[in-house]
């Protein structure tokens, strides 16, 4: 019997942090859409101006096939944005599957982009390896799009966003850092950021932010794919993330490659 209500009370855990997890990706969706929508109108204001250009009467042709090429860059940059806000909000799949992390981490961008843009806040790339990992896509999704937007929300006034993806193989560990020149965590709040319900920061204007829920939600997935989250940082000069995530999990099952 108490087996039983262990078992119970675990099922219920799980699909209570499930939940939240489905939660805190609709509430990303909400944080991004204002840039997103900002960034549709560009598109459409090049699109409609380029379609003028090209049906001008005195337009020759080569200005015609440079109007249409515009036209179809960007409609396809919108096809990108769409897709991959269509795939983050739906992605409610609980299935491990063999993800390379580069182009998780470039899906994730393609979401982030504009607000980045917006926040003045510039990114810099480093791949050192392209390491595909057995994980849950749309969970590390999630984990990583969090740490991007509370590293520019560290950065009230713009600054820079260094992202490197990096593979240990001795350790047979993959890693990601994510490292913002922001104001940094005060020693004393540092080693409680992973702890339920403790916050720094207050909710914004639009309610985002605050609850103290993201960290550690992001610390439990990733324990729960056998990884580690770490927290570097210095008041003044910035904080830095590191996630770890195993190459191959200690009791792995075959898992399907994601496409």
């Amino acid at each position: 019997m108490i087996d039983q209500d262990i078992a119970a009370a675990q099922q219920e855990t799980e699909q209570l942090r499930e939940q939240l997890l489905r939660a805190q990706r609709l509430s990303s969706v909400g944080t991004l859409a204002s840039s997103v929508a900002h960034e549709f109108n560009n598109i459409l204001t090049t699109i409609i101006n380029y379609a003028k250009v090209g049906l001008r009467p005195t337009c020759d042709e080569a200005s015609r096939v440079q109007a249409l090429e515009k036209i179809l860059k960007g409609s396809q940059r919108a096809a990108t944005i769409i897709s991959s806000m269509l795939g983050f909000a739906r992605n409610h799949s609980t299935q491990r599957d063999l993800t390379n992390l580069v182009e998780l981490v470039e899906e994730v961008l393609v979401l982030t982009e504009k607000d980045l843009s917006k926040h003045q806040v510039q990114v810099e790339k480093k791949y050192f390896a392209q390491p595909v990992v057995p994980v849950v896509r749309g969970q590390i999704e999630q984990i990583l799009l969090n740490l991007i937007i509370n590293a520019r929300q560290a950065m009230p006034r713009g600054g820079r966003l260094r992202i490197e993806v990096r593979e240990n193989k001795a350790a047979q560990m993959a890693e990601v850092k994510i490292c913002d020149s922001g104001v940094g965590i005060p020693p004393e709040q540092l080693r409680l950021i992973f702890e339920p319900f403790y916050t720094t920061k207050e909710p914004d204007d639009q309610g985002h932010g605050g609850s103290g829920l993201g960290l550690s939600v992001c610390r439990q997935i990733i324990e729960q794919h056998q990884g580690r989250i770490r927290v570097e940082s210095l008041m003044g000069k910035g904080s830095k993330f590191t996630v770890k995530l195993p190459l191959q999990l200690q009791d792995e099952r075959p898992v399907a490659l994601s496409g």
